[in-house]
């Protein structure tokens, strides 16, 4: 399972380039940018440049891992349709070929004969990425692929990452909003439990070269099966002090922030965007807990987060479940909602809270119980 991770932690850079080369060149970022309603716009061409770019980094995901792991196909889930229609009605698959130039004259297809831009994309698609240091050999895990799915966040926080805004990270703690925010999220689960067991995140947008300026990213990879707990961020001490810092969505329901309010300091409530966003702020210690009350997140957002911090000895539970009961219920990843429709049928409908520590868990849940 060595071979998996390095693949997807190559895969996730790949994607951070095409993310970064999408705000980079000049012909890409303009599409990047444009309105869906603009009157100088095709109405017919339905689907935003954004939406492309999350598709083209989805469709060379897939690819990578179905070329590297065949028996994986079918299993490589995630959050776009790879359908197009371009301006003349025509009806297209995006897919990465099997050459740069094929993959540049399909992307021109849907992108109504925009070559410039096509061939940008085809060749940040088609290179192959700087190496990703991970100590990663050695590492065994008691599963095939042919046991595993893969679910797939090509970016995460999109309005953050067309928006653009460019903050300085401060260390210790997060930032509310921003390009940091947009993450590429892959995360691997057992089909037959729906248990997240292994996952990737790269912050393409995580501080900026010296020497170049250019923006430069960063990785984070866990892994959690039997007893194998392996994480690329270090293991949280035990928690300790009297507040409970909390990471919340900036639209989140008052009644869940009036009840958390008496538990955290006035520094200790936070606000971030971006449901991987604030989980990662829990891996990395930034904050306890992750509260969100809204089914609003799917199943591509919490995967690969959640393989993380069941690394570090913490996980993901459904919130309504939790208010219902004492029990301490794991979100899966292998069931859809049957009785849901399109996206919906993913959704983690009963809310979640992320958490490193237990006892930490357990103290938001109390006061929230009567609440919601």
């Amino acid at each position: 399972m060595a071979d998996l991770l390095r693949l997807l932690l190559r895969v996730a850079e790949k994607a951070a380039d095409v993310a970064r080369v999408c705000r980079q060149e000049a012909p890409l970022f303009q599409l990047l940018v444009q309105e869906k309603t603009g009157e100088d716009k095709n109405k017919k061409f339905v689907q935003d440049f954004k939406t492309l770019a999350d598709v083209v980094i989805q469709e060379m995901i897939r690819h990578d891992v179905g070329v590297q792991f065949p028996e994986m196909e079918g299993f490589i889930h995630g959050e776009e349709s790879n359908k197009f229609e371009n301006g003349l009605g025509e009806s297209v698959a995006v897919t990465v070929c099997g050459t740069q130039q094929e993959t540049a004259a399909l992307l021109a297809t849907v992108l109504d004969g925009d070559h410039t831009a096509a061939s940008l994309l085809a060749r940040a698609i088609h290179q192959d990425p700087a190496t990703t240091e991970a100590q990663t050999d050695g590492l065994t895990l008691p599963l095939s692929p042919s046991e595993l799915g893969i679910w797939i966040d090509p970016i995460d926080a999109t309005s953050q990452y067309i928006e653009g805004k460019e903050e300085v990270l401060e260390e210790g703690r997060l930032a509310p909003s921003g390009l940091h925010c947009a993450l590429v999220l892959i995360g691997v689960y057992v089909r037959s439990t729906g248990e997240p067991v292994m996952g990737v995140i790269n912050q393409p947008f995580n501080h900026k070269d010296p020497a170049g300026g250019g923006w430069r990213g960063k990785h984070f990879w866990g892994v959690s099966c039997g007893g194998i707990n392996v994480c690329s961020v270090s293991r949280p001490e035990a928690a300790a002090g009297p507040g409970l810092s909390v990471v919340l969505s900036s639209s989140e329901k008052p009644v869940v922030k009036e009840a958390l309010s008496s538990l955290c300091g006035p520094d200790k409530l936070m606000y971030a965007s971006g449901a991987g966003y604030k989980i990662l702020c829990v891996i990395q210690g930034l904050a306890d807990v992750y509260v969100l009350s809204e089914g609003s997140t799917f199943k591509w957002d919490s995967c690969a987060p959640h393989a993380l911090l069941r690394a570090l000895g913490g996980g993901v539970v459904d919130l309504t479940e939790c208010l219902r009961s004492d029990h301490l219920m794991e979100l899966t990843y292998h069931q859809p909602d049957g009785k849901r429709k399109g996206a919906e049928r993913w959704a983690n409908r009963g809310g979640l809270v992320a958490y490193r520590d237990c006892s930490r868990l357990r103290s938001v849940i109390a006061p929230l119980r009567d609440k919601l």
